[in-house]
């Protein structure tokens, strides 16, 4: 075009834009015919984790195959599920002929449920680049996201490793030992003279001891709290999400320690409910019961969560109750049920540190009213560590942490009560 307006005052450019013009169209025609002949074939497929877990990075792998005689430009689009509300994902690459590629991009759920995914839609072009031809290939396939197997598979290895070394979930030191009896073995240096088994050492004329074992098939339940105090997000995940998470990991470390795992939730009204078992199928039951648990817009119910403690647990159990108290009323409200449920179970309290108004206290003020809501941010961290001297004053044990820190502060917590045996 433009030579076209330059020949106006120019006579000689109007051929010269006639052969261009021509020259153009011929190519034009020429990457159509290399485009859409039949000699262009593409395969391609999608290759995702039966399960995706929950707030995760997932590889999903896109694998193309050029089985063309000629090397193609191609422009990968995958019609991802609508909710990530992510419009412009695409990925390129170069395919000679008869070249496979395999492509992988992550993807972090942040909510459970089944994740549908779309066709694979492929724009390629020639060398020449003049256009492009779309091809749709119908791969639409359904993937639920579940609680995090990622995580509970990675604190399951930390809680079983022996690296004194290791940073990150601790193997706490056992002060005196258990009742579950293990074996007579010989005396060496170091072993408790308390544990010498006089009448065995007069039979073989050396000294003997009993060695003990940690004592195994304890109850342990993870109660979630569904109401509105567990909306609340952070990084995407809400926080009832979090617990989920941390559920499933502690209930796989309890089973491989031999207790057994239970599951309670509850909100206005009871929820899931998971009699405490070591059997083989029982982790799979709470990870199937915690994909289908949902949030729950009302108050939570303590007086029913009695109840149920009550009715549904048999015998004396480590309870970790998954909550969040934004208040000391919120705490004073409940504090009289969370009493009773401690004098007839071992109690664990595990709530939220708030970590946008705590990171808010770090920062620098610089006028009045920056003072102002600095103060108040710093009166809302001092009433949750408030919370904490109030439950242990009443001797409940409690855990105040990090979202994201949750699955490690709770397991930690675990392995320090087990190894303290006070359950």
């Amino acid at each position: 075009m433009l030579l076209f307006v330059i020949s106006f005052s120019i006579s000689g450019i109007y051929a010269l834009a006639i052969i261009y013009c021509i020259v153009f169209t011929l190519v034009f025609f020429v990457d159509c015919f290399l485009l859409f002949s039949k000699s262009i074939r593409l395969r391609t497929r999608r290759v995702t984790p039966k399960v995706m877990s929950l707030g995760d990075e997932n590889n999903i792998n896109i694998e193309i195959q050029n089985l063309s005689p000629q090397g193609l430009n191609v422009e990968v689009i995958d019609e991802l599920p609508f909710e990530f509300q992510k419009r412009d994902f695409s990925l390129l690459l170069n395919l000679h002929s008869d070249e496979s590629r395999r492509i992988s991009y992550p993807i972090r759920p942040v909510i459970r449920g089944s994740f549908a995914f779309g066709k694979i839609r492929l724009f390629i072009s020639s060398f020449i680049g003049l256009i492009s031809r779309r091809i749709n290939f119908d791969r639409e396939q359904e993937v639920p996201v579940y609680p995090s197997i990622v995580q509970m598979k990675q604190y399951s290895l930390k809680a079983f490793d022996r690296n004194p070394h290791t940073d990150g979930l601790k193997l706490m030191r056992r002060i005196g030992h258990s009742y579950e009896f293990e074996q007579i073995k010989n005396y060496v240096a170091g072993d408790d003279p308390r544990s010498i088994n006089w009448k065995a050492s007069s039979r073989q004329g050396k000294l003997m001891v009993n060695q003990y074992e940690e004592e195994r098939a304890q109850n342990i339940y993870s109660i979630i709290d569904k109401s509105r105090s567990m909306r609340m997000p952070f990084e995407g995940l809400s926080l009832m999400d979090y617990a989920i998470n941390t559920s499933l990991a502690i209930s796989n470390v309890a089973l491989q320690k031999h207790d057994r795992a239970g599951l309670l939730t509850f909100s206005d009204k009871l929820g899931a409910s998971i009699k405490a078992d070591r059997r083989s199928n029982q982790l799979n039951k709470i990870l199937t019961a915690l994909y289908r648990e949902k949030e729950q817009p009302f108050e939570a119910n303590f007086e029913l969560l009695y109840q149920s403690t009550r009715k549904l647990i048999k015998g004396r159990s480590l309870i970790m109750l998954y909550t969040n108290f934004e208040s000391s009323y919120a705490l004073d409200r409940v504090l009289p049920i969370l009493r009773r449920i401690n004098t007839q179970h071992l109690l664990v309290v595990v709530f939220f540190k708030n970590t946008e108004i705590s990171d808010f206290v770090k920062e620098e003020t610089k006028n009045i009213e920056g003072i102002y809501h600095n103060t108040i941010a710093r009166k809302f961290v001092s009433d949750k560590i408030g919370m904490v001297r109030k439950l242990k004053q009443y001797g409940i044990q409690s855990v105040l942490t990090r979202p994201e820190d949750l699955s490690l502060s709770t397991i930690n917590k675990y392995l320090e009560l087990k190894a303290r045996g006070l359950i």
